[in-house]
C-alpha cells in the first residue's frame, strides 16, 4: 500500500512539472517522421533525466507503443510502476553480460522488430554518471534501428547528492525536451567500430545535456571522474544487480 501510495503521488508530480510549467522541443522532428512512417527507434538518455521521460513520449505525439528497459531489482519496480501511469511499458532486466542480460536483449530486438520503441539508459542503474555502456550499441546493431539521444532541462531545479545527480524538476518553470541527430550502428562492425559508436553515443549525450543546461543558466554536470568509476568498480555486495 505505501509503495502503491509512493508510485500515484510521484505520477502527480510528474504531471504536475508539466502542466504547471512551459516547454518547447528542440532539435530533430525526424523521430515524429520516423513514428508516422511506422519505423521503430532506440531512445537514449541519461538516467538523471528520467523523470520527465514519459512526458516527452507524449510531446512527440506517437500512438507508437514505448517500452523502457528498467533494471529488476526494487528501485526498478517502483520505477516501473510509476511510468505506468503514462502508459508506458517496462522491459525487465539489463543488457549486461549473463543471463539475464541476453533475455533483456532478445525481448529489446523482439519490441524493435515489432514497430515499437525502446528507451534506455545507458548509465543505468549503477553508473558511472554520464558514461555509456555499450549495451545500446548492442541492441541498435542487432536491430538494425537507429538510436536517438535525448535531453530535458529545466529553469528550476535541485540536484540530488545521488550517483548519477539526480534532476528533480520544480513546478511552474519553463523547460524544454532536446533531440539529438540519430546514431546508426552497423551490423558488420568489429569491436574497434563498435566502440567508436559507443564513444559517439557519450559523446553526444553529454554535448546535448550540457548545451541546453547552460542556454538555462544552470550549473553543468560532468560526467563521472575516473576516481568515481574507479570507486564503483570495486566489488559490492550488490555486485550482481543487473546494468544497463
Amino acid at each position: 500500500m505505501a509503495r502503491a501510495s509512493l508510485c500515484n503521488l510521484a505520477a502527480f508530480y510528474i504531471r504536475l512539472i508539466r502542466y504547471s510549467g512551459r516547454w518547447r522541443q528542440n532539435g530533430t522532428d525526424l523521430p515524429r517522421q520516423m513514428l508516422e512512417n511506422g519505423q521503430p527507434f532506440i531512445v537514449a538518455f541519461w538516467h538523471q533525466r528520467l523523470l520527465m521521460m514519459p512526458y516527452t513520449w507524449k510531446i512527440v505525439g506517437g500512438d507508437t507503443p514505448f517500452n523502457m528497459l528498467i533494471s529488476s531489482h526494487r528501485d526498478g519496480e517502483i520505477i516501473s510502476r510509476i511510468i505506468g501511469h503514462f502508459g508506458i511499458s517496462t522491459i525487465a532486466g539489463s543488457t549486461g553480460k549473463g543471463k539475464g542480460g541476453a533475455n533483456a536483449l532478445r525481448s529489446i530486438v523482439k519490441s524493435l522488430k515489432a514497430g515499437e520503441v525502446v528507451g534506455m539508459t545507458p548509465d543505468g542503474p549503477r553508473g558511472p554518471r554520464m558514461r555509456a555502456s555499450g549495451g545500446v550499441i548492442t541492441a541498435a546493431r542487432m536491430s538494425g534501428v537507429p538510436i536517438f539521444p535525448l535531453t530535458f532541462s529545466i529553469t528550476s531545479r535541485r540536484v540530488m547528492r545521488s550517483w548519477d545527480r539526480f534532476i528533480l524538476p520544480f513546478p511552474f518553470s519553463s523547460g524544454s525536451f532536446s533531440w539529438g541527430d540519430p546514431i546508426y550502428v552497423g551490423k558488420d562492425l568489429d569491436a574497434a567500430g563498435l566502440e567508436e559508436k559507443r564513444q559517439e553515443l557519450e559523446d553526444k549525450l553529454i554535448s546535448l545535456t550540457q548545451k541546453y543546461d547552460r542556454e538555462y543558466g544552470l550549473d553543468i554536470i560532468e560526467p563521472a571522474g575516473l576516481d568515481e568509476i574507479a570507486k564503483q568498480k570495486r566489488p559490492r555486495r550488490d555486485a550482481g544487480d543487473a546494468t544497463q
